[in-house]
C-alpha cells in the first residue's frame, strides 16, 4: 500500500492546485455547506454543478480518466482520485453528474453502440444530467424482480409502468431504464437496458418530500411511453448483464465518495461549545469516529494503490459502501447526541439552523441507495468470502408465474 505521493502524484497534484486556484474560490474551512431544503435550493445546486462542469470541459479536466476516443485526458485512476481530493477544498461541485459520469458513461462505453456513445460529450460539456430509472415499489433490494413492461410495437418499444426513489428526475434530460421484454422467462432474464429520453410524452415525475424538506428523490409513472429500437443498451433480453456493469460502477462511487459526515475537529468543536468535553460517552464517541476516519483513510489509500496498478476492486467496492454508510450514521447520531436535548430542535430553532439534525435526517439515504447496507452484506458473503448464496424460490421460475407477476 503506498501511502505518499509519487514524485509523478506529487507532480500532478501541484499542476492541478494551480488550475484550481486560478479558476475557482476556496471552500471556507469554517462554513459547512448547508444541505437543499427546497426546490429552489436543488435548482440552484444543479445550475452550479453544470456551470462547474463546463468550466472543467473548457478547461481539459473533465472525464480524466475516460479514454481519449470517449472524449477524455484517457489519464489513470490516481489522477482522478488526486484531482477529487484537491477539488474538494474549493467551493464547487459536479453532484448532479454522478448518474451521468459514474453510472452511465462507463455502461455505454462497453455496451453502447456509436450512436449512444455520442451522449458522453454532451454528460462532459455538462449538457445532459441523467436519472436511473432502476428500482420499482416491488423491486428494490430484488431489482430482478421488477415488473415495467415494455412491449414492441413496429420500430418502437412501448413501455408501461412506475420507478421509485429516482435521484435528480426533475432535473434529467436522459434515464437508463430496466423493463421486462420477456415475462416468460426467469426473472433474471428477460429485462432489456434502454436509454429514455426524460422528455418523453407519458412520463410522468412526481418528487417524493424527505423529511429535510428537499425532493431529492422521485417516483416516475410511465404510460405507454415509446422508445425507438435504437435505445436498447446491449441486447434485448439481456439487460441483466449490462445493469451488472451500472450497478458495480455505483457502489465503487458511492464507496469512493468519502462518507466524511463530519470532521474530528468539528466533533470537538461541538463537544467544547456544549460542554461536553470530559463526558466519557462523548470523548469515547469522538475516539470512536477518528478511528473510523482513518480506517476509511487507509481503505481508500489501498482502493487508490489497487486502481493505480490497473487492478479491479470487486468486492471491495462493497466493503468501502457497507463502511462507509455504518460510517456516516454512527457518526451524525453521535453530533446530534452532543448537542443533547437540543438535537431534538428543528430548523430555526435548532443550533445553526438545525444544520446537524438535517444532515442527521440524510444518512438514511446512503445506507439505502446503492443497495442497502443488508445487500452489501451479502455481496460481500458470496463474493469476498465464499458463503452459500442467499436461497431464493423464485430465481429459475418464469417471471410470469412469481408472486409479483400477480401485483
Amino acid at each position: 500500500m503506498d501511502l505518499e505521493d509519487s514524485p509523478e502524484e506529487a507532480a500532478f497534484r501541484a499542476e492541478a492546485r494551480a488550475w484550481l486556484e486560478a479558476n475557482a474560490t476556496p471552500r471556507d474551512v469554517n462554513t459547512r455547506h448547508r444541505p437543499a431544503t427546497s426546490d429552489a435550493d436543488q435548482d440552484a445546486h444543479a445550475k452550479a454543478c453544470q456551470d462547474w462542469q463546463r468550466v472543467l470541459y473548457d478547461g481539459g479536466w473533465a472525464g480524466l480518466t475516460w479514454p481519449k476516443q470517449f472524449g477524455g485526458r484517457g489519464g489513470k485512476p490516481w489522477q482522478a482520485a488526486i484531482f477529487a481530493d484537491e477539488q474538494a477544498t474549493f467551493d464547487v461541485s459536479t453532484g448532479v453528474f454522478s448518474v451521468a459520469h459514474g453510472m452511465v458513461a462507463p455502461t455505454l462505453m462497453v455496451h453502447g453502440t456509436d450512436t449512444q456513445r455520442g451522449h458522453l460529450d454532451a454528460m462532459l460539456r455538462g449538457d445532459e444530467i441523467w436519472a436511473q430509472l432502476f428500482s420499482e415499489p416491488e423491486a428494490g433490494s430484488d431489482l430482478a424482480n421488477l415488473g415495467t413492461r415494455a412491449v414492441l410495437d413496429g420500430d418502437e418499444w412501448v413501455v408501461n409502468g412506475q420507478k421509485v426513489w429516482t435521484s435528480g428526475a426533475q432535473h434529467s434530460r436522459y434515464g437508463i431504464l430496466l423493463a421486462r421484454t420477456d415475462p416468460d422467462a426467469p426473472k433474471h432474464t428477460g429485462i432489456t437496458y434502454f436509454i429514455v429520453d426524460m422528455h418523453s410524452p407519458g412520463i410522468e415525475i412526481r418528487p417524493l418530500r424527505q423529511i429535510t424538506g428537499a425532493a431529492h428523490f422521485n417516483e416516475v409513472f410511465l404510460t405507454d411511453v415509446r422508445i425507438p429500437l435504437d435505445n436498447v443498451v446491449g441486447e434485448v433480453d439481456a439487460g441483466w448483464k449490462v445493469a451488472h456493469t451500472t450497478l458495480s460502477n455505483e457502489r465503487a462511487l458511492i464507496g469512493g465518495s468519502g462518507g466524511n459526515a463530519y470532521t474530528i475537529p468539528e466533533l470537538i468543536e461541538m463537544a467544547r461549545r456544549y460542554g461536553r468535553t470530559d463526558d466519557p460517552v462523548v470523548r469515547q464517541g469522538i475516539a470512536q469516529a477518528h478511528i473510523r476516519a482513518e480506517v476509511l483513510k487507509y481503505m481508500g489509500y489501498g482502493l487508490r494503490t489497487a486502481i493505480s496498478r490497473g487492478q479491479m476492486p470487486g468486492p471491495g467496492a462493497s466493503v468501502m459502501k457497507l463502511f462507509i454508510a455504518r460510517h456516516w450514521a454512527a457518526t451524525t447520531g453521535l453530533a446530534v447526541g452532543i448537542e443533547g436535548a437540543s438535537g431534538m430542535l428543528w430548523g430555526e430553532s435548532a443550533s445553526d439552523d438545525g444544520l446537524w439534525q438535517q444532515v442527521f435526517c440524510q444518512q438514511y439515504a446512503i445506507r439505502i441507495g446503492g443497495g442497502t447496507d443488508e445487500i452489501q452484506g451479502n455481496v460481500i458473503g458470496e463474493r469476498a468470502l465464499g458463503l452459500p448464496r442467499e436461497p431464493s424460490l423464485d430465481r429459475d421460475l418464469p417471471w410470469n408465474e412469481t408472486r409479483r407477476s400477480r401485483v
